[in-house]
């Protein structure tokens, strides 16, 4: 068996035959719950109670193939998915005490299926002949792919980059996903019998018609990483950058002895900070206009920024970014929550004449983020009104044989969330191709 440099985010350098009385202790925590609400809460709905009752009698090939029933990103999603908001937020277990560590059990077993090189069953060996193109290699890509070839068909995966990964590979820190783990899980989806077409930019190297013309059906999944911007006075001042791209492209400015103003609360927020902060920054300020328990970041995320030294402004608001063509300064307000008829949650309302100065250096915009303009107008598909790929209850566009799904299509932007998208789609496919 090849030799493998094995890390395990959670208890990094220890052996998985170390852990494994650590892990069955924290398996046998679970009540193993006749009606599983952690399933309920899980995105892909993984059958957790019996990925764990597995666990218990240390046949982790089975909880493996278990997982692999809804899912092929297990040692990726049981990294840095927000399980307190999903799985574990719906535990039995957590009413009373601490809930069941669902997160690190999937991720361990997700490993242990790397290290002794489980293999992803496929769920028919008869080759069907359709061929199916899909635009994109994140985590919607890769498992659309993923359950076609399992169903028996033929599959190419167009990737503008060198590698497969997406969000995954150029939006998550190093600190939060190692690389190799990654790696090693896409060569397992890839052996699968995907062909990758690598440096295939749509509109500079094929397009949407070329497709159309050699492929049965379609599957869009290029996801939408253009930071989204506020509308206010200062934005196009040297100095102001958007999250996504930074972590896309890795091309920072120079932080050292520099104070810098993160606006969001959300996962980008958090990892654009945290890397920010690694790279010698003197002051990071995440700005938020709502409460802290209304951060839409994993919990965990948030605790370690501040156990990082980040500082956090709740229940602010970015009025201005200022200086001449430089950023020197940010002007902010501060926000009162209020309950408004018509919304499921208090809202940020400005506190007038609670206006404050903050001296700053940059400032990162993570307030979300929409598709490429140039990608949407080139597909030539109908639009909703925030941006995004139309699609109905099948994940079919306004062009007969293309499908979308992911950010690019408006999934909630999770991992977990963009890979049940990219599953229900190539069920959707199948169904489309077979009637």
């Amino acid at each position: 068996m090849e030799e493998m440099s094995y890390k395990i985010i959670y208890d990094i350098g220890k052996n998985m035959e170390y852990r494994k009385e650590e892990i069955k202790n924290k398996a046998n925590y679970c009540l193993g719950c006749k009606v599983a609400m952690c399933k309920k809460g899980c995105p892909l709905e993984n059958d957790i109670t019996e990925f764990i009752a597995c666990m218990k009698e240390e046949n982790y090939e089975e909880a493996y193939h278990i997982l692999c029933n809804t899912s092929v990103l297990s040692p990726i999603c049981g990294r840095i998915c927000p399980h307190k908001s999903q799985c574990e937020g719906a535990c039995v277990r957590g009413i009373k005490g601490e809930s069941v560590s669902i997160g690190e059990l999937e991720a361990y077993v997700g490993d242990m299926g790397i290290k002794e090189q489980y293999e992803i069953p496929k769920f028919h060996t008869q080759k069907k002949e359709k061929r199916i193109a899909i635009i994109g290699g994140g985590p919607a890509g890769l498992t659309a792919g993923a359950w076609l070839v399992r169903n028996g068909y033929e599959v190419t995966i167009y990737e503008k980059y060198d590698k497969l990964g997406g969000i995954l590979r150029h939006g998550i820190p190093d600190f939060r996903l190692e690389k190799d783990i990654l790696d090693k899980q896409i060569q397992k989806i890839v052996n699968l019998g995907i062909e990758v077409q690598y440096g295939k930019s749509l509109g500079k190297d094929y397009k949407l018609e070329d497709l159309e013309k050699d492929y049965d059906a379609i599957f869009i999944a290029i996801g939408a990483n253009i930071s989204a911007k506020m509308g206010i006075q200062g934005e196009n001042l040297q100095g102001v950058y958007g999250g996504n791209e930074l972590l896309e492209h890795g091309s920072h400015p120079n932080y050292e002895e520099k104070r810098i103003a993160v606006i969001g609360g959300g996962n980008v927020a958090m990892d654009t900070a945290r890397t920010i902060k690694r790279m010698g920054a003197k002051e990071v300020t995440i700005i938020y206009r709502r409460a802290e328990k209304q951060m839409p970041a994993e919990r965990k995320e948030i605790e370690d920024a501040k156990k990082e030294g980040i500082k956090f402004l709740f229940q602010t608001n970015l009025v201005e970014i200022k200086g001449k063509e430089i950023v020197t300064e940010v002007e902010c307000i501060k926000t009162q929550l209020v309950k408004k008829e018509g919304e499921t949650r208090e809202v940020p309302v400005d506190i007038k004449d609670s206006n404050f100065m903050l001296p700053m250096d940059y400032v990162i915009m993570a307030v979300g983020s929409k598709p490429e303009q140039r990608i949407v107008e080139e597909l030539g598909v109908e639009l909703t009104s925030r941006g995004n790929i139309k699609i109905d209850e099948d994940y079919r566009t306004s062009r007969q044989k293309v499908f979308a799904g992911g950010d690019i299509s408006g999934t909630k932007a999770t991992v977990a969330w963009a890979s049940r998208s990219g599953r229900e789609a190539a069920k959707a496919i199948i169904r489309w191709l077979e009637k």
